[in-house]
C-alpha cells in the first residue's frame, strides 16, 4: 500500500521507511514557530522543570502577532517575555512588531518553510503553511515546550481526507467561498484529526495565497492540517524567495495509496457564501437573508494578504461604507501594508469610510483592535464564528470572502458580492 503526502513526510521526519495512520511517532519538527500568547506558557514549564534550552534557536522563528502593540499591562508582559527569551537565546528569526505582522503569513513569505518539511506551533492555524507541501499542525503549550526543548513531537499518524476541486469558479467566488462550501457538507468534525489533501484542476489554477486560505481552515472542520502537492506554482513561490528545488523535498500522494473519505467539489457550482452563527459549518449563500450589519473586518491569517485587500478595493472604489456600519481592515503583514499603500489600496479604503488598522491579528479573536459589543452583528473574513470569539458572547459573526464583507459593508447588510462583478470583470 502506498503512502500520502503527509505520511511520506511523517515517515521521513520519524526514522521509518513507510508509517500507516494510528501509528504513534516520534518526529522531527523542522521549525517552531512561537507567538507571544502561547509561548511564555510552554516557557514556563520548561523553566519549572530545569529544561530552560532550545534545540536550535536557528530553527525557531518568533512573531508576536495576537495583542500587538500591547493594548494592556497584562499584554504588555506577554511581549516582554517573548522578546526577553527571544534575546536570551539567541533566536535568529525574530520578527518584531513594526517588522512582522501576523505569525503564519510571515513565514509563508520568508522562504524559510520550505516543501516536505514539519512545523509546529501553539497556534491552530498552523496548518496554513500546508500549502506549501509541508506537514504543519498546531499543538497545545506542553507539546510547544517539547519541541522548543529537544525538536520533537509525538503524534498519531492521521487518516487523510482527499478533497477534489474540479471546473472554474463563477465570477465572485473565492477560494473563502469553497472552503466554507467544503466545511458546510462535511460538518466542523468532518476532518476530525485527519489531513485535509486538497488537488484537482481547480487547485492546479490556484494561485498560492488561494491555496493558503484552503490549508489555513483545515482545523475549522477538526482537520490536524491541510496539504496541497507541490507543483510549478509552489516552485515559482519559493524561488521568489529566493530557495531552489535542490534545497526542499517535494512529495506527490502514491495513486494505491489510502484515504479515508473523498470529497468531490464542482467549483462552478459553489456560491459566494457565508457562515452563519456561531459555526463555521453553518453556511448558506450570501444574500439570502437581509441581515444588517453594524461591522465588517477584512484581515486574519486567511484573508489579510494583498490578493484580498484587491477584491475588497474594487468593490468599494468609489463607493461609501453604509451609514452605521463600522468597517476595518487589517493588513497581514508589514510588507502588505506597504504594497497596499503602494497601489493606492489604503487610500481607497479610507475614502470609502473604512479604517486600516496595523498589521497584527487584530478582533479575529476578540482580543484587540474591534473589538465586538453586545449585540453587534459582524462579517469578518476571519476563520472562526464561535460565541464570544471577537468580544461580547451576544455578537454575532458571520463569515464570509473580503469580496463579501466588503458588498454587505457597502449595503449594510449581508450581500451576494456578485452584484459587482462588472467591476471585479473591468479588475481582471
Amino acid at each position: 500500500m502506498g503512502m500520502t503526502i503527509a505520511e511520506k513526510i511523517l515517515a521521513a521526519h520519524s526514522g521509518h521507511d513507510h508509517v500507516v495512520p494510528g501509528q504513534l511517532i516520534e518526529c522531527r519538527t523542522d521549525w517552531v514557530l512561537c507567538h507571544e500568547i502561547t509561548t511564555p506558557a510552554a516557557l514556563r514549564m520548561l523553566e519549572e522543570r530545569g529544561m530552560d534550552q532550545v534545540f536550535n534557536p536557528d530553527q525557531i522563528v518568533a512573531v508576536p502577532d495576537h495583542s500587538v502593540p500591547a493594548m494592556n499591562i497584562k499584554a504588555a508582559k506577554m511581549y516582554q517575555k517573548l522578546k526577553s527569551w527571544v534575546h536570551e537565546k539567541g533566536i535568529k528569526h525574530f520578527f518584531d512588531v513594526g517588522r512582522g505582522g501576523i505569525a503564519h503569513v510571515v513565514l509563508e513569505n520568508t522562504g524559510l518553510m520550505k516543501p516536505g518539511q514539519t512545523l509546529v506551533s501553539g497556534d491552530s492555524h498552523t496548518c496554513n503553511a500546508g500549502a506549501l507541501g509541508t506537514f504543519a499542525t498546531g499543538v497545545g503549550s506542553t507539546d510547544l515546550a517539547g519541541a522548543i526543548y529537544a525538536g520533537k513531537v509525538w503524534f498519531k499518524v492521521p487518516e487523510t481526507m482527499l478533497i477534489r476541486v474540479t471546473g472554474k469558479a463563477q465570477p465572485g467566488v473565492t477560494p473563502k467561498d469553497i472552503v466554507l462550501e467544503v466545511i458546510k457538507r462535511i460538518g466542523a468534525d468532518g476532518a476530525n484529526y485527519m489531513v485535509m489533501e486538497w488537488v484537482g484542476d481547480y487547485i492546479d489554477n490556484l494561485d498560492m495565497e488561494g491555496r493558503f486560505t484552503l490549508t489555513n481552515m483545515a482545523i475549522e472542520a477538526g482537520g490536524k492540517t491541510g496539504i496541497v502537492a507541490v507543483d510549478d506554482t509552489t516552485r515559482v513561490y519559493m524561488s521568489a524567495r529566493g530557495v531552489t528545488p535542490d534545497q526542499y523535498t517535494e512529495y506527490q500522494s502514491d495513486a494505491d495509496a489510502s484515504f479515508k473519505v473523498i470529497v468531490e467539489v464542482d467549483a462552478a457550482q459553489v456560491e459566494p457564501t457565508v457562515a452563519y452563527p456561531h459555526i463555521p459549518s453553518n453556511g448558506r449563500v450570501a444574500g439570502s437573508d437581509r441581515i444588517a450589519v453594524t461591522h465588517a473586518y477584512v484581515g486574519s491569517c486567511t484573508n489579510g494578504r494583498i490578493s484580498d485587500l484587491r477584491d475588497v478595493a474594487r468593490i468599494l472604489k468609489g463607493r461609501k461604507v453604509a451609514e452605521g456600519v463600522q468597517m476595518i481592515v487589517v493588513p497581514a503583514t508589514q510588507a502588505i501594508w506597504k504594497q497596499a499603500a503602494q497601489e493606492g489600496l489604503l487610500e481607497i479604503f479610507v475614502d470609502a469610510g473604512a479604517s486600516v488598522s496595523y498589521p497584527s491579528c487584530g478582533a479575529c479573536l476578540g482580543m484587540h483592535s474591534g473589538v465586538l459589543g453586545p449585540d453587534d452583528v459582524c462579517i469578518s473574513s476571519s476563520n472562526r464564528n464561535f460565541v464570544g470569539r471577537m468580544g461580547d458572547p451576544s455578537a454575532q459573526i458571520y463569515l464570509a470572502s473580503p469580496a463579501t464583507v466588503a458588498a454587505s459593508a457597502v449595503a449594510g447588510f449581508i450581500s451576494d458580492p456578485r452584484a459587482y462583478n462588472d467591476t471585479i470583470n473591468a479588475a481582471d
